[in-house]
C-alpha cells in the first residue's frame, strides 16, 4: 500500500450475507478489498422471524477489529449499509426493544389491505410516492398497531438498520434521507415525516426523529467500541444508509437516458431523476420515488430478483444435492428456452421455503407445464426476470418521456453473464455489467465526498469509471425475446 492512500470503511449487510469492505484510495483510482465476510440468517422464534442484529453487530466490529490491524493509521472513517424496511425500537434509555423483525415475515399478511380501509391506496401513494409491498415501514408498523404491541407503547424512537449500527458505533440517534424513504413514511416533495398519514393509522410520531442527508459525518466512535477494536482516531460517517442508494452511487451512469439494476436477492431498475414523479400512471405501474445521494430520486421498481434461484438452491442442498449457482447457471444455458414463462412478481414466491413446488404451483395455475428440471427451473427463473425488465425498460421510458439507451448491471447478479445476455436480448439494450461491488464501492464513494476527497457526483462517477471496467453484452437473438414477451403479456396481467 502507497505511503499517500487513504483507506474507508464499508460495512455492508445484504439479506444473505454481511461484509466489511476496505476502499483504498490513492488520489485517483479507487480499489477494493474484502476484510471480514459473515452470513446473515435470520432467527425463527415462536413469535415469528427475525435479524440476528446483536450478531452482526459483533460481526461488524469483528471486521472493523481486523481491518485496523491490516490498514493502521492509514484508515479514515466507516459508514454502514443496509437493505431497507427493516428497524429497531429504542427505549427512553436507548436500549434496543427486542430483535428487529424480518421484513419476510408473515405478520403483515393482508395489512395493505385493512390499512387502506383507513386511508385509500391513493391517498397513502400521493403523500409518500412509495412502491406498495407488505414488507413496507409503514405495514410492518400498522400490524403492531392492531396487534397493540406493547412495545409500541413504551418505544421513544425508531432507527432503521443502519441507523442503528451508527447508533451503536457513535451514540448519536438520527435517520438517514435514503433508508427512511424506503419506509412508505415519508413525504418526498416536502423530505419530511408524513405525519399526518401516520396518525391516520394510529403510528406514534414521536418515533420519527432527524433526517440527515448522505455524507453527513456522524463523528468519532463511542469510547467503548474504539478500545475495543483498537482504533480512537476512526470517524463515522451516515453515506447512504440504504445498499440501493449506494449502489446507485457506484453504477457508472452518465446521463438520464441510462437505467441501473442493483442485481442480487432483490432486482432494484430504475433511473437517477431530478424529482419524485407521482401520479395516476406511476401508481398504476406501481413504482417508487426512494431518496437518493445528490439531491436525486431513485424512480425504480423492485423486483422479485435472484431470491427465487436461492431458495431454489437451498431446498435442492436440503434434499441432498449442493449445486453451487455457478453449476446452476452452466447448466440452465443448455436448457430448453421459454419451457415456462414466470412471472417473478408473484406473491407466491415471497414468502421462504419450499420454492422448487411454489413455482411448479405458479405454472399449473397459469396452465403452463411446470419446468421438468433443476437446469430448467433455473432458466425458467432467470428468463422471467429478463421479461420483468423489459417490462419496467417500458414503463420507465413511458414515466419519464426519455428513451433508455443502455442499461448497467451492477452488484452479485452482475457476475451472472447468463442473465446479463438475457436482459440484452430482451430489452434490446446494451448491457453493462459491473462494478460487482457497487454497494460498497458507493458507500466509499460518499465517505470521499465527507473527507474532501471528491466534489461530488460527477467526480465520484469518473473515479468508477476509471477504477471498475465494465463488461459489455450486446443485444443478439431479440425476435424470439419478441415473441416470448407476447405470451408473456398474455399469460400474466401486469402485477401492481
Amino acid at each position: 500500500m502507497a505511503a499517500k492512500t487513504r483507506v474507508y470503511l464499508a460495512g455492508d449487510f445484504g439479506a444473505e450475507s454481511g461484509r466489511v469492505m476496505a476502499g483504498l484510495f490513492d488520489g485517483r483510482t479507487l480499489s477494493l478489498e474484502e476484510v471480514h465476510r459473515f452470513p446473515n440468517e435470520p432467527v425463527r422464534l415462536p413469535d415469528g422471524l427475525h435479524w440476528d442484529v446483536l450478531r452482526l453487530f459483533h460481526e461488524l466490529k469483528n471486521g472493523l477489529r481486523a481491518a485496523i490491524r491490516r490498514y493502521g493509521a492509514a484508515t479514515v472513517s466507516v459508514g454502514v449499509d443496509t437493505w431497507g424496511v427493516d428497524f429497531g425500537l429504542l427505549d427512553r434509555r436507548g436500549a434496543l426493544l427486542g430483535n428487529p423483525w424480518h421484513y419476510r415475515d408473515a405478520r403483515t399478511e393482508g395489512v395493505m389491505e385493512t390499512a387502506f380501509r383507513r386511508v385509500p391506496r391513493e391517498e397513502i401513494y400521493r403523500r409518500t410516492g412509495i412502491q406498495f409491498m407488505p414488507l413496507n415501514t409503514l405495514y410492518q408498523l400498522y400490524a403492531m398497531v392492531r396487534a397493540r404491541d406493547p412495545h409500541l407503547e413504551i418505544a421513544s424512537a425508531l432507527l432503521f438498520m443502519p441507523d442503528l449500527f451508527h447508533y451503536w458505533l457513535t451514540g448519536r440517534r438520527a435517520n438517514e434521507w435514503t433508508i427512511a424513504t424506503t419506509s412508505q413514511c415519508m413525504d418526498p416533495n416536502r423530505r419530511r415525516w408524513a405525519r399526518a398519514l401516520l396518525q391516520a393509522l394510529q403510528i406514534p410520531t414521536r418515533l420519527f426523529g432527524e433526517i440527515i442527508e448522505p455524507a453527513t459525518a456522524l463523528g468519532p466512535l463511542r469510547s467503548d467500541v474504539a478500545e475495543d477494536i483498537g482504533a480512537r482516531h476512526l470517524n463515522v460517517v451516515a453515506a447512504a444508509g440504504h445498499d440501493t442508494a449506494c449502489a446507485v452511487v457506484g453504477a457508472p451512469l452518465s446521463g438520464q437516458d441510462e437505467a441501473y439494476i442493483s442485481s442480487g436477492t432483490w432486482s432494484l431498475m430504475g433511473v437517477e431523476w431530478p424529482h419524485p414523479v407521482i401520479n395516476d400512471d406511476s401508481l398504476a405501474c406501481n413504482f417508487t420515488n426512494e431518496g437518493g445521494a445528490f439531491g436525486m430520486t431513485r424512480l425504480l421498481k423492485n423486483i422479485m430478483g435472484l431470491w427465487i434461484v436461492q431458495e431454489c438452491r437451498r431446498a435442492w442442498k436440503a434434499a441432498g444435492e449442493d449445486l453451487d449457482y455457478a453449476t446452476l447457471t452452466a447448466m440452465a444455458a443448455k436448457a430448453t428456452p421459454f419451457a415456462a414463462l414466470v412471472d417473478v412478481g408473484d406473491p407466491i414466491f415471497f414468502h421462504p421455503g419450499g420454492m422448487p413446488e411454489r413455482i411448479a404451483r405458479h405454472c399449473r395455475a397459469t396452465r403452463q407445464k411446470p419446468p421438468a428440471d433443476k437446469a430448467t427451473t433455473v432458466r425458467a427463473v432467470l428468463e422471467g426476470l429478463a421479461l420483468t425488465y423489459r417490462r419496467t425498460l417500458q414503463d420507465l421510458e413511458r414515466l419519464t418521456g426519455t428513451p433508455i439507451r443502455r442499461i448497467h448491471i451492477t452488484g452479485g447478479g452482475s457476475q451472472n453473464d447468463l442473465l446479463n445476455q438475457f436482459t440484452a436480448d430482451a430489452t434490446g439494450r446494451p448491457v453493462s455489467a459491473g462494478p460487482v461491488e457497487a454497494t460498497a464501492a458507493g458507500n466509499i464513494l460518499l465517505q470521499l465526498i465527507a473527507d474532501g476527497r471528491l466534489a461530488g457526483r460527477e467526480e465520484a462517477r469518473a473515479l468508477v469509471r476509471r477504477s471498475f471496467p465494465a463488461k459489455t453484452f450486446e443485444p443478439r437473438d431479440t425476435a424470439s425475446w419478441d415473441a416470448a414477451a407476447a405470451r408473456f403479456n398474455e399469460l400474466h396481467a401486469r402485477r401492481t
